[in-house]
């Protein structure tokens, strides 16, 4: 099934750990109607990973596993994936790909509160401050398919919430 066949969009929302990935797609899911896959879940329930990472305190995960196990829902469209990484999907999948951006004090707090310590802590927060996330979208997907939005509070998360909702609501597949 080629990319313009699909009905609805799909959107990756990629970003630094605690910058808000999830709370925006389960709230832009909720509005839109459309599919959220949670990398991190989907990876835990169908065990898509190659063991643990004591270092960084999580899954390894397989990108082929992942990659194969997503390929018939993302063909079909209709989806929000959710992940703090984007390099290994492949580029046709997406039609919109948002990189959430949060301040580091804001980030530091966030990610402290959720119990990250030491190099999971610093190694996330110099990730932001490098925009590494944001490098990565640009250097995986066409230009004009990613952006950068701010998620420091609430009301921008609502912003951007309502922002890409209407997005969705205009797209249009590619002739």
């Amino acid at each position: 099934m080629a990319q313009n066949s699909r009905k609805k969009p799909n959107i990756l929302v990629t970003g630094t750990p605690g910058t808000g990935k999830t709370t925006t797609s389960f709230s832009l899911a909720e509005a839109t109607q459309l599919r959220h896959i949670n990398i991190g879940e989907l990876v835990r329930e169908k065990n898509l990973h190659d063991g643990w990472d004591d270092q960084f305190d999580c899954h390894i995960i397989n990108e082929d596993l992942v990659c194969d196990e997503l390929e018939d829902l993302m063909e079909e469209g209709g989806n929000i994936v959710d992940y703090h990484g984007c390099d290994f999907f492949p580029e046709r999948w997406f039609d919109r790909v948002v990189v959430l951006q949060t301040d580091n004090s804001v980030l530091y707090d966030r990610l402290s509160t959720r119990g990250y310590t030491g190099s999971k802590l610093s190694n996330n927060i110099e990730c932001e401050i490098f925009q590494v996330l944001l490098e990565e979208a640009k250097e995986s997907y066409p230009e004009d398919v990613v952006v950068a939005l701010k998620s420091d509070t609430v009301d921008d998360i609502t912003r951007n919430v309502a922002s890409l909702t209407d997005w969705v609501r205009s797209w249009q597949p590619k002739a």
